[in-house]
């Protein structure tokens, strides 16, 4: 069984790491506490967030939330009226230029210990930008909670190590919780394109920004289209026999692969290349129909999920056996898996 300690010392080998949770009160903010409590005074943390974390009480269902708590020395990029709210003295050290709902995105080096609220840029190029500061500032590691409706800063040109909380608030059905997590780790874990030459064309085509073919002979076919959501016809009328890859720059959805599905012949031995696996918005029912039938589906850039974390408890009263869930899981899922339990805050 994986240890606690094995958890810990991972997370010094990677530069920006970002946590996924697959519902609200599922452990993200606790495991971000956990990561903190380790990393924090042996290193210089810089962290931010995608949504809004670490308030007393959560903004939609109003249950409590755990809080987050860092010592002197942090770089913390988060929103003015956050800071405003944060039971800690800070110094503002840069001014962003992104704005948020909750005021422009403010970089702050803590003066002291105390607890404070997150709420960074929600576009992936300011988010980029922020981290970028923070590492000019002189941060080793930078964190990043995230939204549970949203996995895009998981990509790898944002974040270089990704882990995933999940536990009972996904559903009060402990197999229905197995099945989504195993899903979400199938499809952030496609497998990547290793032909140099294919990448090189693919990237040729995403620089374009539009949706491309890739023959046998290695040259390509850009169609004239900026997305591949509602053109699966115009994407079809121009498959042939010698076309192995489709290069989409954008979203694949489940519609786009029934509709592909349509054309058995024509799409059974190509190959769908993204960017990277934040770009699938498949569900389970549709991909198994896909790859039964001899579909394929690959990424550019991969995503390295280190570490699963759990919480088999929920705000609503749901209690999963600790040790089924955790075996559950381990039966399905090879990345290891952590109950780190409750932080301190």
């Amino acid at each position: 069984m994986d240890s606690r300690s094995d958890f810990f010392n991972n997370l010094s080998k990677f530069k920006v790491i970002s946590i996924i949770g697959l519902a609200k009160n599922v452990s993200k903010t606790t495991t971000l506490n956990h990561i903190i409590k380790y990393l924090q005074g042996n290193y210089t943390l810089g962290l931010t967030s995608i949504g809004r974390d670490g308030e007393k009480y959560d903004v939609i269902t109003q249950l409590p939330k755990p809080r987050i708590f860092v010592i002197k020395g942090v770089y913390v990029a988060t929103a003015e009226q956050c800071w405003k709210d944060s039971e800690i003295n800070m110094d503002l050290v840069r001014r962003t230029g992104f704005n948020t709902p909750l005021g422009e995105v403010i970089i702050f080096k803590t003066r002291g210990s105390g607890l404070i609220e997150l709420a960074g840029p929600s576009i992936n190029v300011h988010i980029s930008k922020v981290i970028n500061n923070l590492f000019d500032l002189g941060c080793d590691i930078v964190l990043i909670d995230g939204a549970f409706d949203r996995k895009s800063y998981a990509t790898p040109t944002i974040s270089d190590a990704t882990i995933i909380s999940t536990g009972a608030s996904v559903s009060e059905d402990i197999h229905e919780v197995i099945s989504i997590t195993n899903h979400t780790v199938k499809i952030l874990n496609i497998e990547s394109e290793k032909d140099e030459e294919i990448i090189k064309k693919s990237k040729e085509i995403m620089n374009k920004g539009k949706i491309g073919l890739i023959n046998k002979d290695n040259t390509i076919k850009v169609l004239e289209l900026l997305t591949a959501l509602g053109s699966e016809k115009e994407i079809n009328q121009n498959l042939t026999e010698n076309i192995k890859h489709i290069v989409i720059n954008g979203s694949v959805t489940d519609q786009l692969l029934e509709n592909l599905m349509k054309s058995i012949k024509k799409y059974k031995n190509i190959t769908i290349l993204v960017e990277d696996a934040t770009k699938l918005f498949i569900t389970e029912k549709v991909f198994e129909k896909f790859k039964k039938k001899g579909g394929k589906l690959k990424v550019l850039n991969p995503i390295k999920i280190i570490a699963i974390t759990v919480n088999p408890t929920s705000p609503t009263g749901i209690n999963f056996n600790k040790t089924q869930f955790l075996e559950l899981l381990k039966e399905k899922i090879a990345i290891p898996i952590y109950d780190l339990g409750p932080s301190d805050y």
